[in-house]
């Protein structure tokens, strides 16, 4: 698994106000905050953290580079304990870098009437329209 730097982690605590940020962000909270059954002392308190502390540091306060550091250090050694946590993070972590789901913008269509096929959206590939001219004027 590539690190998760504390630099890519500011990055992402800065972006939360946009619907792209807001949802990863979203599922880093909801992954840390399942349940952590390792690294528990006799006393039941645990020796490593699960990060929820750290995220929530980083939330109240996206542009702290030692937040971010504390965070990606948390998220690296819960994953270096626990294989279900590491191969989850991973697939969260290689969405948030593709950058899937990409900004939300939104879109309006004004100045006249379109006479043609007409898409808003995202990354379009392989379309083809097939249209006839209608001289019906």
């Amino acid at each position: 698994m590539d690190p998760i730097t504390a630099a890519a982690l500011t990055a992402l605590a800065g972006t939360v106000g946009g619907e792209a940020g807001r949802q990863t962000w979203q599922g880093l909270t909801a992954l840390v905050r399942r349940p952590f059954q390792r690294g528990a002392a006799p006393g039941g308190s645990p020796v490593i953290s699960s990060g929820e502390l750290e995220l929530a540091d980083l939330e109240n306060s996206p542009a702290d580079p030692l937040r971010a550091q504390a965070l990606a250090t948390a998220l690296g050694v819960r994953a270096a304990q626990d294989d279900e946590f590491r191969a989850l993070l991973e697939e969260w972590w290689q969405q948030a870098r593709s950058g899937s789901g990409g900004d939300v913008h939104t879109n309006s269509i004004s100045g006249g009437t379109q006479n043609a096929p007409l898409l808003q959206g995202r990354d379009f590939s392989g379309l083809t329209f097939n249209m006839s001219q209608n001289d019906d004027r």
